[in-house]
């Protein structure tokens, strides 16, 4: 049975999904007019010493910032020095660049300047390092000509659509309310503090007294829940309400819940039930979650230009709010990509009367 990443090209935008046979393994978006800079290296300086917040706010060239943490530098720090750091944590959140600080490549002297020094790796090339004996399939010519040097004797010859399964479990993906096995359902529920995960069990029947079936029910169906917190790189405080346990019987799922963790890359941890009786989980935010991705500005942005391709096709005009228009001119590779995609032009029009992340394609003779 053989791992595959599956790349899937829409404007701007490369889904990656890992798979083995009709199971989703891992997921990814890249975005490579608009990387998240998780590993870039920058030579930066001091701008602002906030020893009140335990960090320093360093300019990375304009207009591009970020905050490093004091408590992973012994050595004092002064405004206006300049040092070498790297991005540890995307933006996210409402929250700038994380970074942390390493020493210089040995082949690059000591810029004049604050400027980015080295990329970190694609999404395409993280998946592709936690699968290494993983095939390549590309759906077309934009994904193929995107694959670097390292990984194209990993590719498969021709073009390859992701199979139908594949595509739903990814759509899937998308959605707050999932099936679990079991006849479970969860709904996801993202907050700017935490992710809150509620899940509903439906009625118990048979010899089992109530509460021992829908221990059961649970324990059965949280591997998949977890799955869906990796898949869908949810991040941070995780509060998770089990379906009709009391909470003697939810400190009975704390040992697997932990056991299924390790299979996370994160590493998660499980740090037991809250007074409400929660299981309470923390993974790193390193990249943005998928939810944030898509509904981001850029986000929405992609998703206009998909539609352009594949359900308005012969629309001319696009109007956008001002979020869209902004996050389109960042990336203007994607709108290059949705003219091409299409084989037909069209206009791209501000439009101040729509709200920020509206948009509306029109057809004009």
């Amino acid at each position: 049975m053989s791992v595959f990443l599956r790349l899937a090209f829409s404007p701007g935008e490369v889904r990656i999904a890992a798979t083995q046979d009709d199971t989703l393994l891992d997921y990814a978006l890249w975005r490579p007019g608009a990387p998240d800079g998780v590993g870039d290296t920058y030579w930066g300086r001091i701008a602002t010493l906030l020893p009140a917040m335990g960090g320093a706010f360093v300019e990375l060239g304009a207009p591009e910032q970020g905050f490093l943490p004091l408590s992973q530098d012994k050595s004092p720090l002064t405004e206006g020095q300049t040092l070498a750091v790297q991005v540890a944590r995307a933006a996210q959140g409402g929250k700038g660049l994380r970074l942390r600080k390493v020493d210089l490549p040995n082949h690059i002297p000591a810029p004049q300047t604050c400027c980015l020094l080295t990329r970190g790796p694609t999404a395409l090339e993280r998946l592709a390092a936690r699968w290494p004996e993983a095939g390549i399939t590309v759906d077309g010519p934009e994904a193929a000509a995107l694959l670097p040097h390292t990984l194209r004797e990993r590719r498969s010859k021709g073009f390859r659509p992701w199979p139908e399964t594949i595509a739903a479990a990814c759509a899937v993906l998308e959605e707050p309310l999932i099936d679990l096995p079991g006849g479970m359902q969860a709904s996801i529920t993202p907050t700017p503090a935490l992710t809150a995960i509620d899940m509903d069990a439906p009625p118990t029947s048979g010899g089992w007294s109530k509460q021992t079936a829908q221990f059961a029910a649970n324990r059965d169906a949280l591997p998949a829940l977890l799955q869906q917190i990796h898949l869908r790189n949810i991040s941070g405080a995780i509060l998770i309400d089990p379906a009709g346990l009391s909470t003697r019987k939810r400190q009975a799922l704390l040992e697997p819940v932990t056991a299924m963790l390790k299979a996370d890359p994160l590493k998660p941890r499980c740090l037991g039930i809250t007074g409400l009786g929660l299981i309470e989980i923390v993974r790193a935010r390193v990249h943005p979650s998928l939810t944030e991705l898509l509904t981001s500005p850029h986000g929405v942005a992609l998703a206009a230009l998909r539609a352009l391709v594949q359900t308005q096709p012969t629309a001319t005009l696009l109007r956008v709010g001002l979020r869209l228009a902004t996050a389109l001119d960042a990336d203007p590779q994607a709108v290059a990509d949705c003219k091409t995609m299409r084989g037909k032009a069209f206009t791209l029009k501000l439009d101040p009367s729509l709200p920020d992340l509206a948009w509306i394609a029109e057809h004009h003779d």
